[in-house]
């Protein structure tokens, strides 16, 4: 069972979970999207993020491992 959260408290918990990633420091995930159609389980992806001084080959695997990790943990409420 996962836990709902709002897109603003979604977007905020991929940023540090982002972060706090090797290499990964000055990455940010400006916001979360939810995907249509989608009605349990992972419904939301990070459609963007802002690499700062971070390589993307970083970035790009510190994403998968976070997407994973937290779309087992939570989903986007609906009611956004």
């Amino acid at each position: 069972m996962t836990t709902g959260k709002t897109k603003s408290e979604l977007t905020e918990i991929a940023d540090h979970a982002l972060r706090s990633q090797p290499g990964c420091e000055t990455a940010s995930v400006p916001a979360v999207r939810g995907l249509p159609n989608i009605r349990e389980g992972r419904n939301w992806e990070i459609p963007h993020v802002v690499l700062g001084d971070s390589l993307i080959s970083d970035v790009d695997r510190a994403v998968i491992t976070v997407h994973r990790r937290l779309g087992r943990q939570y989903h986007l409420l609906a009611s956004e």
